[in-house]
């Protein structure tokens, strides 16, 4: 009798102890690592949109669970875009279209994602970019570690006129990994994995590659030699059929102007794609010190790209539009128990839907105030029917739905235009004023938001009259909430 009550004590003890390696018990509610990859576009390998770019660790993320292949972002620039995404609220909703408006003072009792789930039991810490630039949202956290400095190039890169085009900027550091903000940013990823937590834990991790500066260790560009650089497919006539509005927001004497003007296509797109693969190889460390760790196996991990990039497409670059390259953008979910390897969805969905789903499947309540809907049953099903379009907006009263196969685009001033992906993937073709597609229009047009929030105030010291110029808005007169 002795003898078994010792056993038995011993059997509870190696259970409070975490069972010899697992430092947590299987039974527990799902921990969620969050990783951000700044503008990131849909070239990364399993996505298949540049034949050039290696991404083998996101692709490795991709194969294990659901990569979706027809995801978009609520708005095309870093602000808006992490605002939505984190507060599960529309800019349409928040009046927040645009990076210089500070989102919080606007959302004041609005309960983040990371919040949440602090209020629901879980840890939440973070490091990198998460939320945009100074509106990171310190209590949301229970730790948080910032950007750092990346070192910079050498002077004969920094004037080399073969390193930039206006201010789009690139460049080749004789660095180590090491020295890189991103790889400090993973590190702390890494250095949580390897701790024993009590509680379940939500752990972002935000990779600032390849956001500008597109400067880089020089065994990233070696990846891609400059003769071999494939450049993106362009039309030359591409905005012939698009309305001033969207002319406006391409800016073709501009950053396009530049770059043909000084030689710099090829060169750009190298640099890209090397900050594509640095970012790829920071990811991997990550996934590698997840893959060690005894949460392996109850652990929900997300990769995300806050929009996409244009790299010359419709005579654009930078995001800022609302064209597929700037609004399509990296989305796969791996959910233990719950997705299977190697599922890919082609329904259309954005990124406001990763607040509910992620509350769905980790037993959260669901706030009634998300403008998004859970995902859990495509993740369980991608053929399921699917009929909800993406929504995107870039400034007050432009947006952009995408369904399985139209993008229908409508602009402040009324003006639209209309593509169908499986006859054009490029949208170089405007089917908006072709009455054979009326009803495709009016079935879409539905899905455009009701409300359109006032613009959120500018934050002035951020230069927001500057950012609001550049993105082609300037000064408007203030309109009913509701036009």
């Amino acid at each position: 009798m002795c003898r078994s009550l010792v056993l038995l004590v011993v059997f509870w003890l190696e259970i409070i102890a975490g069972g010899g390696n697992s430092f947590a018990a299987e039974t527990q509610q799902p921990n969620v690592l969050f990783i951000a990859v700044d503008d990131l576009n849909d070239w990364i390998s399993c996505l298949g949109g540049h034949p050039d770019c290696k991404t083998p660790n996101i692709d490795r993320l991709a194969s294990r669970g659901m990569l979706f292949t027809n995801a978009h972002c609520a708005a095309p620039a870093c602000n808006p875009s992490r605002a939505a995404l984190m507060t599960g609220i529309r800019p349409s909703s928040s009046g927040v279209y645009l990076n210089s408006q500070p989102w919080r003072p606007v959302m004041p009792d609005a309960v983040t994602l990371p919040q949440h789930f602090r209020n629901n039991g879980y840890e939440a810490v973070g490091s990198g970019k998460i939320f945009h630039g100074g509106y990171n949202d310190l209590g949301s956290w229970d730790d948080y570690m910032k950007q750092t400095g990346d070192p910079k190039p050498d002077p004969a890169v920094l004037n080399d006129p073969h390193s930039r085009a206006g201010t789009i900027i690139w460049g080749v550091l004789d660095v180590e990994d090491s020295e890189m903000s991103d790889y400090k940013m993973a590190n702390y990823a890494i250095d949580y994995l390897g701790k024993q937590h009590d509680k379940p834990f939500f752990l972002a991790c935000g990779i600032y590659r390849p956001h500008m500066p597109w400067q880089v260790p020089r065994k990233y560009y070696d990846m891609y030699p400059l003769d071999k650089i494939q450049l993106p497919k362009v039309s030359d006539d591409d905005l012939d059929d698009v309305p001033p509005a969207g002319v406006k927001m391409a800016k073709p004497t501009g950053d396009h102007a530049k770059i043909l003007k000084t030689d710099n296509w090829r060169y750009s797109v190298q640099a890209y794609l090397a900050s594509i693969a640095f970012a790829d190889v920071q990811v991997g460390r990550v996934l590698d010190a997840l893959d060690a760790s005894p949460y392996a196996k109850n652990t929900i991990v997300v990769l995300w790209g806050d929009h996409g990039w244009h790299l010359g497409e419709k005579h654009h670059w930078r995001k800022f539009s609302l064209w597929e390259e700037a609004t399509r953008a990296p989305l796969m979910m791996v959910v233990p128990g719950v997705t299977r390897p190697d599922l890919r969805c082609s329904k259309s969905v954005d990124f406001m839907n990763i607040y509910p789903t992620l509350c769905e499947l980790c037993d959260l309540p669901i706030g009634g105030y998300l403008d998004g809907v859970s995902m859990v049953s495509l993740l369980r099903d991608p053929d399921i029917i699917w009929e909800r379009p993406a929504l995107t907006t870039h400034g007050r009263l432009n947006h952009a739905l995408r369904d399985n196969q139209y993008r229908l685009i409508r602009y402040r001033d009324g003006s639209e235009e209309l593509y169908d992906h499986k006859t054009d993937p490029m949208e170089w073709k405007n089917l908006a004023d072709d009455p054979r597609y009326a009803e495709v229009k009016q079935r879409l047009a539905k899905s455009f938001p009701d409300k359109n929030a006032l613009d959120a105030p500018h934050d002035t010291k951020r230069s927001g009259k500057q950012n609001r110029k550049k993105q082609g808005q300037g000064k408007k007169k203030q309109q009913p909430a509701n036009k």
